[in-house]
């Protein structure tokens, strides 16, 4: 019987090896996505329950389903923004009280290369929400079109497109694009040449 049928059967020894071999991939994956830890482990466990309640919704023909989690961590990070954006509204709303400056957070999240960090997440956060799907499963994650596609529920060629568009603004943004590296399925520069 296959993994796919098992967890999607309810069998918690599947679905606990299937956390072990794909558990560092969401997590790699909700942490380019959010550039916090804590907030990606936090997608990282939701994605996991979310798998859990859908697994369902599985088919049973197929091969990874690395695809599926990442569209539902993808979705979990959307959802979280919604949320904190509706918090922040209502803290807006609220009449203005004495601040206190938490310095917690500044000193926590110290990393050797946060400024190279804080130019790559300003040159992905100018990217539209679509593209920027597209881009973190592609050339962060890994993914190659087809699984990308999968994940998002869209067409192959419109990740194509997707993507290229977001590699064009990146290095117009002036910035090199980080993880430009070539996506399965890509042309390099000879094919575009045999295809002209």
């Amino acid at each position: 019987m296959s993994m796919r049928v098992r967890i999607r059967d309810g069998d918690k020894a599947a679905f606990g090896q299937l956390f072990d071999e794909c558990s560092k991939s969401v997590y790699n994956h909700a942490f380019r996505l959010t550039g916090n830890w804590s907030t990606a482990e936090d997608v990282t466990a939701l994605t996991f329950l979310e798998a859990w309640r859908l697994r369902g919704r599985i088919d049973v023909e197929g091969g990874s389903l690395r695809p599926w989690l990442l569209g539902i961590a993808t979705n979990v990070v959307r959802n979280q923004r919604r949320a904190a954006r509706r918090h922040d509204d209502a803290l807006a709303r609220l009449p203005p009280g004495e601040q206190v400056p938490d310095f917690a957070d500044e000193v926590v999240g110290r990393i050797d290369d946060a400024e190279r960090l804080a130019t790559v997440r300003r040159a992905y956060g100018r990217l539209r929400r679509q593209e920027q799907d597209v881009f973190a499963l592609c050339v962060w994650a890994g993914l190659d079109y087809a699984q990308a596609a999968e994940a998002l529920g869209i067409p192959v060629g419109t990740v194509r497109s997707r993507l290229s568009r977001a590699r064009r603004k990146l290095a117009n943004f002036g910035e090199p694009p980080p993880g430009t590296r070539q996506v399965e399925g890509d042309r390099g520069p000879e094919e575009m040449k045999e295809v002209r």
